[in-house]
């Protein structure tokens, strides 16, 4: 007896060199397109998702044009850092988690994950919440903090851009809803956020940004989908300056 052959799914092609899609998914940030050259230098393969709203649509998105079964994604305001080298292959039982390499802020020079260069399983990708306040922790169960720097997260392009990063941010370390964080690596976070940068470029705007995220995340009848909404974002800016 021999068993029937298995029919093999062309869903996600293979490739032989173990290297997975790197994509870049950019939402009218002032220097995407220029990051996205400068990527492209080093990896002509490279591939793009813009415009696409709603943060977790992005994400989709670039599952959908993925040809590999894991895949790169790259923020459209950051600047990959020479000595990263997409070339990390995951063993076959974390197949199925998130991983997200460190970033540095240009506002604060706080080191972690906030904006790095993340590698996501495709196929759980595309099925992610759509409704969830943040994206790469309700992709998968299982999360792995990489050590490595991956990229500057140049956010402060401007005073909107400084501000709203900010206050996203702010918002979700305030909150508590990011999933499995250490409660004293978020405060001390959080109390850099609020205090260290005024002399940097649109520095006076991610501090305030800062706050009043911080304020929103700590109010218990805020809905945090609104921080993913960033014509809402954009009024809360106008309103405050």
């Amino acid at each position: 007896y021999q068993n029937p052959p298995r029919i093999t799914h062309h869903t996600v092609l293979p490739k032989d060199s173990g290297q997975y899609d790197i994509i870049m998914l950019s939402y009218g940030e002032q220097n995407s397109n220029k990051n996205f050259a400068k990527l492209k230098e080093r990896f002509p393969n490279a591939k793009r998702i813009h415009g696409v709203k709603g943060i977790a649509n992005g994400h989709i998105a670039c599952a959908e044009i993925a040809d590999t079964d894991m895949m790169w994604i790259i923020d459209g305001d950051a600047e990959v850092v020479d000595s990263f080298n997409f070339n990390y292959i995951v063993p076959e039982h974390d197949k199925d988690a998130v991983h997200v390499w460190r970033s540095i802020n240009p506002i604060n020079d706080l080191e972690y994950g906030y904006g790095g260069v993340k590698l996501l399983p495709v196929e759980l990708t595309k099925k992610v919440d759509t409704s969830s306040v943040d994206v790469n922790t309700s992709i998968s169960t299982k999360f792995k903090v990489m050590k490595e720097v991956s990229c500057v997260t140049k956010f402060n392009t401007g005073p909107y851009e400084a501000w709203k990063s900010a206050f996203r941010e702010c918002s979700k370390l305030a909150s508590k809803v990011i999933d499995r964080q250490k409660e004293d690596e978020t405060n001390a976070r959080l109390k850099t956020w609020t205090t260290v940068g005024h002399d940097r470029l649109y520095g006076e705007y991610a501090l305030a940004g800062a706050t009043a995220g911080m304020e929103f995340g700590l109010s218990g009848g805020s809905d945090l989908q609104l921080i993913n909404d960033f014509d809402w974002l954009k009024e809360r800016f106008d309103e405050q300056f």
